[in-house]
């Protein structure tokens, strides 16, 4: 070892050892009597005597200060010095000496063997037992013990004192003791298995973190689990470390072995370009600084400069920051890391344009050659390409990630097909690109100029950040709004999604989104036409940034386009359901409910009545007033049937001039006032007409279900049969099938 390499190291165990040393000396003046209570406690103070206690008390109060302020040394200075690797160690047994030598001064002011204050020796001892490191606690009960005997020789070893003495040393020991192996005992335990989690928990996160870069790579979405976003970026982000840090700390260690270098150093440019980090090290020297922030001035100032390789062959103190204090008089070889401008065109001495990065250097006594220099030329760039690889690495995960989520989102919005499918969709598949907290879809009328909100979702975190009661079918007019803005510029709004960049409202004045940071309002568009909006909001700031911002414009004109969908798969199932003329259920869609009807009823216990109606002289309107008139009559009273039975029943139109209503959990005699109600509502109708006022009647036969039959076929049938009965006895009146029934039996009898 060198003259300075011993200067060094003894400089370092004066710093850290100075505070345990002056409490030992503390101590020692407590010990042979330089407190002595007596004196303090005369007419006239002992000058000494008093300075020494207030010496012993600015030592403890020092003490507990530097050990509340202490900063333990970096794992990397510990690693390189064993007086830095105990400095913690001798903070401890720093507070542990002055404290014990604050406690006898107490006690030696306030009557030695006798004093009252032996109790707050008694918690120093069970604290530093409890909750100082071992050389802290042994310490603090080796210095009690000690000036105990001490205190005794100075007051004399008699009976008396000796029994004093002896309770105060076996309660010491005790309170020691009991807190080592209980207390003390658990908390090593519990440290113990807080350590052992927390190791196993990083190693798993590693792990995790290097298998997922594994398996996200070879697998599909699929097959792997899934995990939100911010997770996606943490596992990215700590398993590029993880692989950066390994190539390296290799690429450093072989260049250490190569060149025969004391220390190979990585220092990288800091973000504000004032300064160096120093990134990642190799060496022998027991001097590395613990400071991560390097001055870039010397020699390596000189190389950021002129971004050029430097050979020194002998440095000067100071020029080297990466060792503490400046190391003198050894040989110097280091090169810029420079991202170059076109990557393939080689540059081996770094000197054309291009990003620099930092700085390689390594440092021996013996002097560096050109070769050596080359051989750290091409080391400089293989840190480069470990960088370079880890960011294409994770800019192609990250366009993975993005285009499974589109594409995710796109199959969703694929498998919807009606409207409401649709809407509620739109949030998934918005979901499935960014993570926001509230979504609105409103929904635009050209022809009326009017918005109006057809769906909204709240996601867990979002409460409160709307009023979902105003928000609710609200509608309103073409304004200065933003929804109104983006369907008239087609184009979404903010321009970079943060609501401080406008001061417009987003739908009306009175609608406010409470908390919301991050505001992205797109445009739902159909053929280069917006038919609405889609708003989303966030409480957390850059929430959508440009890509995202594109993704979910792509994803909106889908969703646009599967509103239309929507809309034309509402038209056509309506026109497959509904008869075009009345609007009411046709024939084939009422079969099928009819039959559904009664399979539940048959379920449920539940009764079952069937209307069929039949607009009396019906061919002599056709006839006499022409077939659009005929039409309107139908129209007429097709919305008499709409109106008069409740919204759970089921009017139709069954063919021609005929139709049906059935009548879910009525019984015959409520089914017979219901079709009574129709009767006389349909014969108040007016047609006007070119000849004049035109009134119609009705007849209408009923069929019950359990009663009058139990399948739909017979009930049908049944209720057939009432009809006719009901157009052969008068017209425009209800009979029932039993009653038809009970009248062909009068007849025959």
């Amino acid at each position: 070892m060198t003259f300075r390499a011993i200067r060094r190291a003894l400089r370092r165990a004066a710093k850290v050892s100075l505070g345990a040393g002056a409490g030992a000396i503390a101590c020692a003046a407590v010990a042979v009597g330089g407190v002595d209570g007596a004196s303090i406690a005369a007419p006239t103070v002992h000058m000494p005597s008093a300075m020494a206690v207030a010496a012993v008390a600015a030592l403890a109060l020092i003490a507990v200060i530097r050990r509340a302020q202490y900063a333990p040394p970096t794992a990397r200075a510990q690693r390189v010095s064993m007086w830095l690797a105990a400095a913690t160690d001798l903070a401890d047994l720093e507070l542990a000496l002055a404290l014990v030598a604050g406690a006898h001064t107490v006690i030696a002011v306030t009557g030695g063997l006798g004093s009252p204050a032996y109790p707050l020796l008694y918690g120093l001892v069970a604290f530093s037992a409890t909750v100082l490191a071992r050389p802290g606690a042994i310490g603090t009960l080796g210095a009690a013990l000690v000036l105990e005997a001490a205190l005794l020789v100075r007051a004399g070893v008699t009976e008396p004192h000796a029994f004093a003495a002896g309770l105060h040393l076996v309660v010491i020991a005790g309170a020691a003791a009991a807190h080592a192996l209980l207390l003390r005992g658990l908390t090593a335990r519990y440290r113990h298995r807080r350590a052992k989690r927390l190791e196993e928990e990083l190693a798993a996160l590693a792990t995790s973190a290097r298998d997922y870069r594994l398996i996200a790579s070879a697998l599909g979405p699929a097959s792997r689990a899934p995990r939100p976003r911010d997770e996606e970026e943490r596992l990215l982000a700590i398993g590029g470390v993880g692989m950066i840090g390994d190539g390296i700390s290799w690429v450093l260690g072989t260049v250490k072995r190569s060149l025969g270098a004391r220390t190979v150093a990585l220092l990288w440019i800091d973000d504000d370009g004032e300064g160096v980090k120093l990134k990642e090290i190799a060496s022998d020297a027991d001097d590395i600084t613990e400071t991560a922030r390097l001055s870039s001035a010397g020699v390596l100032g000189a190389v950021l400069r002129d971004r050029a390789p430097l050979l020194v062959g002998a440095t000067k103190p100071g020029q080297l920051p990466y060792y503490d204090g400046g190391r003198a008089g050894v040989a110097l070889v280091a090169v810029p890391i420079i991202d170059l401008a076109d990557p393939a065109q080689p540059d081996p001495l770094h000197i054309r344009g291009g990003h620099l990065r930092g700085v390689l250097a390594a440092d021996r006594d013996a002097p560096f050659t050109e070769a050596d220099r080359d051989l750290l030329t091409e080391a400089s760039a293989q840190v480069l390409r470990a960088v370079q690889a880890e960011q294409v690495f994770r800019a192609v995960e990250r366009a993975k990630y993005e285009h499974e989520r589109f594409y995710q989102a796109a199959a969703l919005l694929g498998r919807a097909l009606t409207v409401e499918r649709v809407l509620e969709t739109a949030f998934d598949a918005a979901a499935a690109i960014v993570d926001y907290d509230a979504g609105v879809i409103a929904l635009y009328d050209k022809a009326k100029s009017r918005h109006k909100v057809a769906a909204l979702r709240v996601r867990e975190g979002g409460a409160g950040m709307l009023d979902e009661k105003a928000l609710l079918d609200l509608e309103f007019k073409d304004n200065a709004g933003l929804a109104s803005m983006v369907v008239k510029n087609r184009h979404y709004l903010p321009a970079g999604g943060e609501p401080r960049e406008v001061t417009a409202a987003i739908y009306t004045r009175k609608i406010a989104f409470d908390d919301a940071r991050s505001l992205l309002v797109l445009p739902l568009l159909v053929a280069d036409e917006a038919i609405g909006t889609l708003t989303l909001v966030a409480r957390t700031e850059k929430r959508f940034g440009k890509d995202v911002r594109e993704m979910l414009a792509v994803i909106a004109n889908q969703v646009g386009v599967s509103l239309q969908n929507g809309l034309l798969y509402r038209k056509m199932e309506t026109m497959a359901t509904t008869d075009g003329l009345t609007g009411l259920t046709n024939h084939r869609s009422f079969q099928e409910r009819f039959e559904d009807m009664i399979q539940r009823a048959t379920r449920h216990n539940h009764k079952v009545a069937l209307l069929l109606c039949d607009i009396d002289f019906f061919k002599k309107v056709n006839d006499g007033y022409g077939h659009p008139v005929g039409d309107e009559v139908l129209r007429r009273v097709a919305r008499v049937l709409q109106e008069v039975p409740r919204k759970i029943d089921i009017p139709a139109r069954y063919g021609g001039e005929e139709f049906v209503v059935v009548l879910d959990n009525v019984d015959l005699a409520q089914a017979h006032a219901v079709a009574e109600r129709i009767r006389i509502e349909i014969s108040k109708v007016v047609v006007d007409t070119e000849k004049g006022p035109l009134s119609v009647t009705e007849s209408i036969g009923i069929a019950a279900f359990p009663e009058d039959g139990r399948d739909r076929a017979t009930l049908i049938e049944r209720a057939d049969l009432a009809l006719y009965h009901a157009k052969h006895t008068g017209r425009n009146r209800v009979v029932t099938w039993q009653e038809s029934v009970a009248a062909k039996a009068k007849k025959a009898s």
